[in-house]
């Protein structure tokens, strides 16, 4: 089991849990989050030029998509409160195709804000399945032990028993469903919760009612897995002889 979190990593570099941390609340495709940063990285080495001239090209019916882009992240390098009210106004109108690259700027206009108010620099932390408050959101895969559909009364076992146990690390189930032999759950946790020894408790629990469920799991803060992506993950790792337990 891969037992390092994001609480591990963050320890790591900062030596523990920063007061001045921001949690990305949506859900934003983690590919397109690469592609952000990569692109506000780059720009940040040009002229951003004016706050007005990016808010015409942002708000222009005539501006490519590319360029809006570009418009979106130069805002979010000022400093400023009207480019930060710009973004705000079109994240809110933006369609769909820019809707979470808008989401991403209006972050780090705001974290820009906050840090000049501050006077420190402030942590990011996103997740493909964003947060709620300062806890970040998983998505989780229970896997039947016997290769069969989960019944109601199991389903009932589930719900009490990872609601209690996951209470008990203040963290939260968001929902419970049941697919075939699998059963997923959203849960948000806090960063410094143990993650492996939260679940692997659930899972005991859950199992003095029938030992139903396996050892083994999935987890990811990535993105929800449909039922074929879980069973292909399950195939890989089957053929490679791995055992199951985690994947952030």
């Amino acid at each position: 089991m891969e037992e390092e979190n994001i609480f591990d990593k963050i320890k790591e570099t900062f030596g523990n849990l920063p007061n001045n941390f921001n949690v990305l609340q949506e859900e934003v495709d983690i590919e397109l989050q690469m592609e952000y940063f990569k692109t506000s990285e780059s720009l940040r080495k040009k002229d951003p030029g004016t706050i007005k001239n990016n808010i015409e090209i942002l708000f222009s019916n005539d501006t490519l998509t590319t360029e809006k882009k570009n418009a979106l992240v130069k805002l979010a390098s000022f400093e400023n409160v009207e480019a930060f009210r710009a973004i705000e106004k079109y994240s809110n109108e933006a369609d769909a195709e820019l809707k979470q690259w808008a989401i991403l700027a209006l972050q780090e206009s705001r974290m820009m804000l906050e840090s000049g108010l501050l006077g420190e620099n402030q942590v990011f932390i996103s997740t493909g399945l964003g947060g709620k408050g300062s806890n970040l959101r998983y998505f989780v895969v229970l896997i039947n032990k016997n290769n069969e559909t989960f019944t109601d009364l199991q389903m009932k076992i589930i719900r009490n028993e990872f609601e209690f146990t996951l209470g008990k690390y203040e963290a939260e189930v968001e929902s419970i469903e049941s697919d075939s032999i699998y059963v997923s759950l959203l849960v948000v946790m806090p960063l410094s919760a143990p993650i492996k020894d939260v679940f692997q408790e659930a899972i005991k629990e859950s199992n003095q009612f029938g030992d139903f469920i396996s050892e083994n799991l999935i987890i990811t803060n990535v993105k929800k897995l449909s039922t074929k992506e879980i069973d292909d993950f399950l195939e890989k790792a089957s053929d490679s002889d791995n055992e199951i337990d985690m994947k952030q």
